[in-house]
């Protein structure tokens, strides 16, 4: 202490802050292959992401077990990471073709790259930063589009302008599973990136396979995975998709988690969840999402929590089993006359025996969005159609023909939640 009252008063408050917050130099982060397996450190120690997606209940993460936030590079998210002990994967600000970026427009290019140098230098000594991302699924043009291949030869330029700036967080893109040959085209024009990032849902048990397939050596971060999409489910004849129950998304988050997270390839450096927050219109407001608006944990929550850390929870959410209209059965395509009376039944199970509770919404189908539920609607719930709040109702169809959807959503009195739906069409 006597050395440091010595200094210039310059050097001394520095020097301070690097013993205290290490914002005068971020935390090396390191990518290092031992014996045929890829290991992340952080400070010299193995570090496995146990990582969500999402900016609500982030006490929550750490207090589960997980380590890691996918977000974006404002100081205000960076700061919380911190506080709460957290490491962010930093997502940085790169165009799509399919929001009107150019690939073929060198100017735009450059003034993304810097942009992009930008913010990391500006960023790169935040203790919370783990590793940069440069852009999400920027080949995925709706409809499965043709794409330019130049957009990679643009992450390699943005990557090589990041190295240039730090060299002590690791880099890389994140790509959909869309058109996977499109690796073989990032191998050969993205040299430069250290690890691809992957979102992946129902496709994410072949992805060493395909990996392998095209190319691929280096390792990989799941950066986004969930319970099996609207898009590879099985759907109505109106093209609704059927959604999962409590208990089939359960099963399907842990099952994935352990077969194709793990770290069983040796490639696999961890994953981020989706999506840990109260909210998020895609299809419905309850397909993705791992809390209520209200802030209530489905299952899923202590899944991640028994997956992380090995242990349970002390208490757990109750699981929606099945969900019928009538004696229609799941796969079913369900018409219903307007305006009539019918009886739906909820088979739900709560370990701890707690007293359940229910609650019944009808809402319309939604008008689905071209990509990612942006700019999608929130259908609300109608009202007078059901009145009964027990596991076995009544309900009277909507009066208006079209497309619609029965919510149920049971709940255990001890923060907890569980829902499924079904769709169904008035006629």
């Amino acid at each position: 202490m006597k050395e440091i009252i010595k200094l210039p008063l310059i050097k001394t408050v520095i020097l301070f802050l690097f013993l205290t917050t290490g914002y005068v130099r971020g935390q090396k982060v390191q990518i290092v292959n031992d014996i045929g397996k890829w290991q992340l450190l952080v400070k010299n120690q193995s570090y496995f992401i146990k990582g969500v997606v999402g900016q609500t209940f982030l006490g929550k993460v750490k207090q589960y077990g997980g380590n890691s936030i996918r977000m974006g590079s404002d100081k205000q998210g960076l700061d919380m990471a911190l506080k709460l002990g957290l490491s962010v994967l930093v997502n940085l600000p790169a165009d799509a073709e399919r929001y009107g970026m150019n690939y073929d427009d060198t100017a735009a290019i450059h003034r993304q790259t810097e942009k992009i140098a930008g913010i990391v230098r500006n960023t790169k000594n935040h203790p919370a930063v783990l590793m940069w991302a440069i852009g999400n699924e920027l080949d995925y043009i709706p409809g499965t589009l043709p794409y330019n291949l130049k957009v990679w030869d643009a992450v390699n330029e943005a990557a090589k302008a990041i190295k240039s700036v730090d060299p002590d967080h690791p880099v890389m893109t994140v790509i959909g599973t869309s058109m996977m040959e499109k690796v073989a085209d990032i191998v050969k024009r993205c040299p430069d990136i250290d690890l691809l990032g992957i979102n992946s849902y129902g496709d994410i048990y072949t992805l060493p396979e395909t990996l392998k397939k095209y190319g691929w050596t280096k390792p990989y971060i799941i950066t986004e995975w969930g319970p099996d999409g609207y898009w590879e489910v099985k759907k109505t004849l109106w093209k609704a998709p059927y959604e999962q129950t409590g208990r089939e998304k359960y099963n399907c988050y842990e099952q994935k988690y352990k077969a194709a997270i793990d770290n069983v390839s040796g490639q696999c450096l961890g994953s981020y969840v989706f999506y840990w927050s109260g909210f998020k219109q895609e299809t419905t407001h309850t397909w993705f999402c791992m809390f209520n608006i209200d802030g209530l944990e489905s299952p899923l929550i202590g899944l991640m929590h028994r997956l992380w850390t090995g242990e349970k929870s002390a208490n757990v959410a109750p699981i929606v089993d099945s969900l019928n209209i009538e004696k229609f059965v799941r796969y079913n395509d369900i018409f219903l006359n307007s305006g009539s009376k019918y009886s739906a039944r909820v088979t739900a199970s709560d370990a701890d025996k707690d007293s359940l509770t229910y609650k019944w919404e009808i809402r319309r189908e939604a008008v689905y969005a071209s990509y990612a539920g942006q700019g999608e609607k929130v259908p609300r719930p109608l009202s007078g159609l059901i009145n009964e709040e027990r596991s076995t109702v009544s309900f009277v169809s909507p009066t208006e023909k079209g497309p619609y959807r029965l919510f149920v959503y049971v709940l255990d009195s001890k923060g907890h939640f569980s829902t499924a739906n079904l769709p169904f069409m008035v006629k």
